[in-house]
């Protein structure tokens, strides 16, 4: 196991290729243990270099909504009229604390999808 931090692209990439020979090593093994450490590594890595921001709060709506075979209707029914439904999602409105909670708690978008700014 030759293990070292990932400073640049090409050691970025020399991790993912060892990594991928290596990925389906048993756990209790050298090559697990070394699999496990590489993908910490890459992690790390991937979050200073490629981080991934929230997605918009309202396509994170819709997103869930598809998912759940949901149509406006069903989603004033959880934040308040159908109304303010349009509001939102044409950019008239914001949502509030209050539709957040709701969000959460109904639909299990993450908070930090919600309250990003738009």
């Amino acid at each position: 196991m030759n293990i070292k931090a990932i400073k640049s692209e090409t050691d970025y990439q020399e991790a993912l290729k060892r990594l991928e020979v290596i990925f389906d090593a048993p756990i209790d093994s050298p090559e697990g243990d070394e699999a496990e450490i590489l993908s910490i590594l890459i992690e790390k890595y991937e979050d200073e270099h490629y981080p991934i921001d929230p997605p918009d709060p309202i396509e994170a709506i819709k997103f869930r909504m598809e998912q759940m075979d949901m149509n406006k209707s069903d989603l004033a029914k959880i934040i308040g009229y159908k109304s303010r439904v349009s509001e939102i999602f044409s950019g008239k409105r914001k949502l509030t604390l209050k539709m957040i909670k709701r969000l959460h708690d109904k639909l299990k978008i993450p908070y930090e999808s919600l309250i990003v700014d738009y």
